[in-house]
């Protein structure tokens, strides 16, 4: 198993049928190493807050996780500050069970994330990390990017559909006759 950068293992020993609560919080190396790993400009915190029980299947572990991070805008490379407040549902199986290849698990919608671990322990600060890492804006975009984008003679979306219901579905094809009948 590779070693995350955020790793709190909690030992399977240790977790009974009732239910244990667990908070694991990244310390400044580690939201550092993370920030690198997942592209951004800083991981200012980072901490989960676990519920986690035995099942017939696996471990579940229920909670909420809390971050506040700053990735960088698509657009013009200016950071963008960000508070993640996320939900998390997720249940980890033996490696074995995901190796079972035809057998395939059918999964409703507000059923968990599933994660599959290996040895005595599952890794909550990783899991931690990849509810992260899900939970962040894939195209950030600072206040000053539509500005960018227009000097960079990029139109917005209501512009070309206000565009093309001007045009009617044959706009184009009349620009190119008009070009094609001028030579």
């Amino acid at each position: 198993m590779i070693q995350s950068e955020f790793n709190r293992p909690q030992r399977l020993d240790t977790i009974g049928a009732g239910e244990s609560q667990v908070q694991v919080q990244a310390e400044p190396n580690e939201r550092i190493a993370l920030a690198e790993r997942f592209g951004l400009k800083s991981i200012d915190s980072l901490a989960a807050d676990y519920r986690i029980r035995r099942d017939a299947q696996g471990i579940i572990a229920t909670g909420h996780l809390s971050a506040r991070v700053v990735q960088a805008c698509v657009i013009t490379d200016e950071p963008v500050p960000a508070n993640i407040e996320e939900d998390f549902a997720i249940r980890f199986l033996p490696e074995s069970e995901g190796d079972a290849g035809e057998e395939e698990m059918e999964l409703s919608e507000d059923e968990c994330d599933i994660v599959f671990y290996s040895g005595g322990a599952i890794d909550l600060g990783e899991a931690a990390a990849e509810t992260l890492a899900l939970a962040l804006d894939p195209y950030p975009r600072s206040p000053s990017a539509e500005t960018a984008l227009r000097d960079a003679g990029v139109i917005s979306e209501e512009e070309a559909k206000r565009l093309a219901e001007e045009s009617g579905p044959f706009g184009g094809l009349a620009g190119l006759r008009d070009k094609l009948g001028k030579d």
